[in-house]
């Protein structure tokens, strides 16, 4: 026997869900200490108790700082625990209206917020469905995709957004003529006669079970609740005056985020690194001077496209990527793009303009390509909408400049002991920030010369 667990506790958004926050009513109760909440998290299985959320707003913030914590070195599960007790699904249901709400009317759709609280929500769901018995797992999936798929017959077209967002993908699912087949006795019913030297119905659990099921509701899930703050976001824009709760809330949700991004990296994730600060040009290594210096039509793609371009983003953004080992998007540290548009590029695009001829004069189209090797897809402009469609490219390291851009590589003695350009930058950035403040302490006048600051390229 397993209990019967309330679809809110997986889909906030459900009826079950709708109806809790109809039971709520107002807003003003957001920040009074609720003893019923602080009761459910104190009786929760190995939960320690020392720092748990004791109204909805901080439940909401613990939402998000679990997410970016969740794959660090340093999380410990005893502090949430709470959050997969099914016992906290009304208290949970309305702190994620709350940020919702609250991202969706002070940040809008494609922030750095409404991604994370997106994503967010879908490994909330992973791990409460890992949680949870199969019976119970089964139960509630099923209800759930009863209620979103409301078709017997289902095209792989009701899927579009899912799919044009890349939530979703084709190769994800079965199809059959056209139709996705995710019940079992359609599944027999379409295949069994063709399945031979197998069992049938051990195939429908390979092929498609309860693993496809649960990839489905995640993701039509994680649609609905991007989909619920552009709704907000929308209305907010009618309005003269948001509630200045819910915009206190987003204040307290951007803090979180960005205090967390930089200590545990997006998603989760360990160490400390060199932190961003501005570019320090004279700590650059010989091949990054000579990129800059301009390249001649032969290297000229390679060297900035694939070189520089990395170079200067992390060098800039993220120094301490390889110290780190954490997987960071450029909105993780420039969270407007700043920084992006005023330091970074305009250094790579005066490379490219000095390379003989210039690069963009005859090849337009790098821009893109310079965009897509930061994260941002195939696009002309740079948008945080568009982050995420291609991967942010680490540094090449010194081997891959030694074979594929050759005569770049004129080591000097420092190259002797790093394996990677943006090794050499971090390391000689040090001595000069080091040998500034030994000056300074002097009083020698030298202080001046090892100043950081922005390039402009």
């Amino acid at each position: 026997m397993f209990t019967m667990v309330s679809p809110a506790f997986i889909n906030p958004l459900s009826e079950d869900g709708k109806q809790m926050v109809r039971e709520m009513g107002s807003l003003e109760a957001l920040y009074n200490q609720n003893a019923d909440l602080i009761e459910v998290i104190t009786k929760s299985h190995l939960q320690d108790i020392s720092d748990i959320p004791t109204n909805y707003v901080e439940l909401a913030l613990k939402r998000i700082e679990w997410y970016l914590v969740h794959n660090s070195k340093k999380y410990d599960h005893k502090v949430y625990n709470f959050l997969f007790n099914v016992e906290i699904t009304p208290f949970d249901v309305i702190s994620f209206y709350i940020l919702c709400q609250a991202i969706g009317i002070r940040y809008g759709p494609n922030s750095r917020e409404s991604r994370v609280m997106v994503e967010s929500q879908g490994k909330i769901i992973e791990n409460r469905l890992e949680k949870l018995s199969k019976g119970e797992r089964e139960e509630v999936v099923n209800r759930i995709l009863g209620s979103l798929l409301t078709q017997s017959s289902i095209k792989w077209t009701f899927f579009e957004e899912l799919l044009s967002s890349k939530k979703l993908q084709l190769r994800d699912l079965l199809l059959d003529n056209g139709q996705i087949i995710l019940d079992r006795e359609e599944f027999l019913e379409r295949f069994g006669d063709r399945i031979t030297h197998r069992d049938p119905e051990k195939m429908y659990e390979l092929v498609v079970g309860a693993k496809i099921k649960e990839l489905i509701a995640i993701k039509m899930i994680m649609q609905k609740t991007e989909d619920y703050m552009n709704a907000v976001y929308e209305k907010a824009q009618r309005e003269i005056e948001p509630n200045p709760m819910l915009l206190e809330v987003a204040e307290k949700v951007s803090t979180v985020l960005s205090e967390s991004v930089q200590t545990y990296g997006y998603g989760g994730g360990g160490g400390v690194g060199a932190k961003a600060s501005p570019l320090s040009p004279k700590a650059f290594p010989p091949c990054v001077k000579k990129v800059l210096e301009g390249i001649r039509s032969g290297g000229r793609n390679d060297a900035i496209i694939l070189f520089l371009t990395p170079f200067i983003s992390y060098a800039r953004l993220y120094p301490g990527v390889f110290a780190e080992n954490v997987t960071k998007r450029v909105s993780d540290v420039d969270p407007n793009l700043n920084a992006v548009q005023n330091e970074v590029l305009p250094m790579i695009f005066g490379a490219a303009e000095r390379c003989s001829p210039p690069l963009f004069e005859d090849q337009p189209q790098e821009k893109v390509n310079i965009n897509a090797k930061m994260g941002f897809g195939m696009h002309d402009a740079l948008e945080l909408k568009n982050e995420g469609e291609t991967l942010w490219y680490t540094p090449m390291s010194c081997e891959k400049v030694k074979i594929h851009l050759p005569s770049l590589c004129k080591p000097d003695k420092t190259c002797k002991t790093i394996g990677n350009p943006l090794s050499y930058y971090n390391k000689v950035k040090r001595e000069l920030k080091k040998g500034g403040a030994e000056g300074e302490e002097k009083g020698d006048g030298k202080s001046d010369e090892t100043h950081e600051s922005p390039s402009k390229g």
